[in-house]
């Protein structure tokens, strides 16, 4: 066998990445931002466009997809010290494990504890996802397919591969999943169903919260709202989300005078008490159920999602109420 002494070498510091079956589909330039951690997005567009980084040994676009059997080469960065995963105490692991809905190899679906956030940060150690890395530390690229606020409870996905993110996502873009809400709303919702479309922009304030406010300037978002079952001063809805803007559900509902039980944002603060004074701790929003088409296998999936205990006891205190 001859040896070819003339083949180079990457030089020291170069990283060479070889893409499997799982990562091909993504553009390049997603494929860095997730690899490099902590290296700014201009950045990674520098070295993009001065050809720092190769696919096969040649230049590419960021809008360039990778393929199975790619061989990138990723030029010498100064990194992030990487974080050490938080250690989510066994409590809430086991609380989490046992609100799991749906599991196969290609994602799961659990029903998130209201009061939990969805990942870890501003203020936060841990969220679902990383408690979810922490039970299944063999799924190397566990990530949200989607997110719900904190107080929310009900399904949320997440998938186990990036090609099952990447088909997931393109679901969430387009009409490939239904999701629907049941919520608590103050006052006499009309019967049928209520649409409401009315373009939401989202703001954050100084303090870093988040404020969403109706903008003709703002993005699309439409939503369904179906009266459930009226109550005295009250109304449980079911609500179906045809986008998914941030905080949806919460302002379209109060843009039509029938803000959610328990919303400190934008609810009322005279209902509020009233809930409270019958038990209401928190948000009165649940995830109940979706539907979508499996990625893999192309099944219909319909996954739903038991009220918490704290929601169906204030529900039964409303039954037969008169004057709340």
């Amino acid at each position: 066998m001859i040896e070819n002494r003339n083949k180079k070498k990457p030089a020291q510091g170069v990283v060479e990445r070889l893409i499997e079956p799982d990562l091909a589909g993504q553009r390049i330039d997603n494929f860095l931002l997730t690899v490099l951690k902590g290296v700014p997005r201009s950045h990674i567009y520098r070295i993009l466009r001065k050809g720092e980084v190769r696919v096969n040994r040649g230049r590419v676009k960021p809008q360039y997809r990778l393929q199975a059997g790619d061989r990138v080469r990723i030029p010498p960065l100064r990194l992030a010290p990487a974080k050490t995963p938080p250690r989510v105490d066994h409590p809430a692991l086991a609380r989490l494990q046992a609100r799991v809905l749906y599991e196969d190899k290609d994602l799961l679906v659990v029903n998130k504890p209201a009061g939990m956030a969805v990942h870890g940060g501003s203020g936060v150690d841990f969220g679902v996802i990383e408690a979810l890395r922490q039970l299944y530390p063999r799924a190397r690229r566990l990530e949200l397919v989607h997110r719900l606020d904190r107080d929310t409870s009900g399904c949320l996905v997440v998938a186990k591969k990036t090609s099952v993110l990447r088909s997931l996502h393109e679901a969430l873009r387009g009409e490939g999943m239904e999701k629907r809400y049941l919520a608590l709303v103050a006052g006499r919702f009309a019967a049928g169903e209520t649409v409401v479309d009315r373009p939401l922009r989202k703001n954050v304030l100084r303090s870093g919260e988040r404020l969403v406010s109706i903008d003709a300037g703002g993005k699309p978002a439409q939503t369904v709202f179906s009266l459930q079952q009226a109550f005295a001063g009250a109304s449980l809805l079911e609500v179906r989300l045809l986008t998914g803007r941030t905080h949806q559900i919460r302002v379209h509902a109060a843009s039509l005078g029938h803000p959610l039980a328990a919303d400190d944002k934008y609810g009322d603060a005279a209902f509020n008490r009233r809930m409270a004074r019958l038990g209401l701790r928190r948000l009165f929003l649940h995830a109940r159920s979706l539907r979508f088409a499996h990625p893999s296998s192309g099944e219909s999936l319909y996954l739903t999602a038991p009220l918490d205990e704290d929601l169906k006891q204030l529900l039964q205190r409303l039954q037969g109420t008169e004057d709340l």
